[in-house]
């Protein structure tokens, strides 16, 4: 299959990696490990290159299991995880501190059984640490050799340039899909400006853009899409609508709607690499194709119009979810 190489840093990878996460922990039970070995394994046997995974996924599992399925073929991919969200025996916590930042490092290069992270993202903005300490210890653990470069996720244009000016950035990491378009106010063009490069997860809306709709609910109890407006009520009927039209430019075109939705986000902008993630093998599949889909000018105007922010029924969080980041939003949009 043909490659479509994006920078990424000092490092080149496929325009699609694989989102880790829910193989253990957001959208329902966690997959059995050897389910999940196998799955890893699949994705680096169909090309896949750029993992990403985090501390706080599966409170340390999620890294454990990349650590033990792929240590044998730790060189055939860029790692990434992150920090900042983290978890002890009282629950989840965020701190941005230099000194939590050293130690979970440490502690993940343990459950990932590798002697440096090629990418390591400050998972969330600590409201309590100046970003300038938290980019400074990352900065330390480059010096150390413990990770080779720095990402920032769910941060907005303003953060991203202070933390820019500490030390090099080589990713940003934000959700961005055909509904959620916050990106394009200001972060798109600031990683441009700075060489930095846009990794965008949900870029199929967290199951949202399937060929077969999702049913809200039967969603596990635990399932956090019951916590997202857009999936809640009157607005998942309103959006419903939307999908059906998207469903129409897929089938004219030949490819599945998530197909779609992904060729969108790598075509909108040379700099973004998207990350899906899945716990099914065709899905895996049918994701990583999307790498190679060029779509018509029709249909990414078709799209575009479709898209348009403010027909979007909900925000893409509840405020309590919104309240742990600082990406821009539209000023129609609910501020708490």
């Amino acid at each position: 299959m043909m490659s479509r190489k994006r920078p990424l840093g000092p490092f080149e990878v496929e325009a699609v990696g694989l989102g880790c996460m829910n193989i253990h922990w957001g959208y329902g039970p966690a997959l059995p490990e050897t389910e999940g070995a196998a799955l890893l394994n699949e994705a680096l046997d169909l090309g896949y290159d750029f993992l990403d995974t985090a501390t706080i996924y599966g409170l340390g599992r999620n890294e454990s299991l990349i650590g033990k399925a792929l240590a044998h073929r730790r060189g055939e991919f860029t790692l990434a995880s992150k920090c900042v969200l983290g978890f002890n025996d009282e629950g989840r916590f965020l701190d941005g501190r230099p000194e939590t930042i050293l130690k979970q490092c440490d502690e993940s290069l343990a459950r990932l059984k590798t002697d440096c992270i090629d990418l390591y993202y400050l998972h969330r903005p600590d409201p309590k640490v100046p970003i300038e300490d938290s980019v400074g210890a990352l900065a330390q653990l480059v010096e150390a050799g413990k990770i080779q470069t720095i990402g920032l996720s769910e941060m907005s244009a303003d953060t991203i340039r202070r933390a820019h000016a500490v030390h090099p950035v080589a990713a940003v990491q934000t959700e961005y899909a055909l509904w959620t378009r916050n990106p394009e106010i200001a972060v798109l063009d600031t990683c441009a400006a700075l060489n930095v490069a846009f990794v965008a997860f949900s870029p199929v809306g967290r199951g949202f853009f399937a060929d077969t709709p999702l049913n809200p609910n039967t969603l596990d109890e635990k399932d956090l899409r019951r916590l997202f407006p857009r999936f809640q009520g009157d607005n998942w009927d309103r959006n419903l609508r939307l999908l059906a039209s998207t469903k129409e430019v897929a089938d004219q075109i030949g490819v599945t709607v998530a197909q779609l939705a992904i060729a969108w986000t790598l075509q909108r902008h040379a700099h973004v690499i998207s990350i899906p993630g899945t716990t099914k093998s065709q899905h895996l599949r049918d994701n990583f194709e999307s790498r190679q889909i060029e779509l018509p000018d029709a249909a990414m105007a078709m799209l575009d119009e479709l898209y348009v922010p403010e027909l979007v029924a909900g925000p893409r969080y509840a405020p309590s979810f919104q309240a742990t980041v600082t990406t821009e939003q539209f000023p129609f949009e609910p501020t708490g």
